[in-house]
């Protein structure tokens, strides 16, 4: 197992290498100031673009793999590689589950024992310390929980409409589905669009559900949110 875990934590240093937008010598770098053609990146950048064009054309442009003009997958690269990370531990034999967080979001796997699900709690971003929900995974094989607002962050998540940061009545949208790539992508997309039409959108896609905080303390969710509570 320690060998599997060590295998999990190159291969993240490795997703920064190739991808990190702060590194001048990264292949996303490079690829962005057209120093390289896709076709000359590792496959994994090819397969994150066409992720990231997928999640593009479901949020009809709500979520975006560009910032000021400039190619920028970060938006899916995080949840994408932990999801990565957490499917290739639940590969190595005898391993009957795998929660793995990257930066506050969750990806779930297996069971951490018999009669035993995972429950992960979602921060209260109007009460530090608190908690706004508790996501049980009972009965789902696979399940990702993650979050997108300003309470950590502050103002990052960008409108690609405008360029400019996004400016809604959400402090906090929690995605809960089964890929922490896409959750991570939806969680993303729905904040920008504001809660009205972001809830509107996330009941409209399969296997999601969500919980949507405003600056004004109201909590708006997903029809099926309830069976996930717990």
């Amino acid at each position: 197992m320690q060998a599997a875990l060590g295998e999990a934590v190159a291969g993240l240093h490795r997703v920064d290498e190739v991808f990190s937008t702060y590194r001048d010598d990264s292949q996303i770098s490079r690829l962005a100031r057209g120093e390289l053609a896709v076709e000359e990146c590792d496959p994994e950048v090819a397969a994150v673009l066409e992720l990231g064009a997928e999640a593009e054309r479901l949020s009809e442009g709500w979520f975006s793999t560009k910032y000021e003009g400039r190619l920028d997958p970060t938006g899916i690269v995080k949840g994408w590689s932990a999801e990565r990370a957490a499917r290739r531990l639940a590969d190595v034999p005898g391993v009957t589950g795998v929660s793995l967080n990257g930066g506050g979001d969750v990806q779930l796997l297996g069971v951490p024992g018999p009669q035993r699900p995972w429950r992960v709690g979602v921060s209260d971003p109007l009460r530090p310390g608190g908690l706004a929900a508790v996501i049980s995974a009972a009965g789902a094989s696979e399940l990702a929980v993650a979050t997108s607002g300003t309470a950590e962050r502050g103002d990052h998540i960008v409108d690609p409409r405008t360029g400019r940061s996004a400016v809604t009545d959400l402090v906090a949208v929690t995605v809960v589905a089964p890929s922490l790539t896409w959750a991570d992508c939806w969680a993303t997309a729905a904040f920008a669009m504001g809660s009205r039409q972001g809830l509107r959108w996330l009941e409209s896609l399969p296997d999601v559900e969500a919980l949507l905080i405003t600056a004004g303390d109201e909590v708006r969710c997903t029809g099926g949110l309830a069976s996930r509570l717990g």
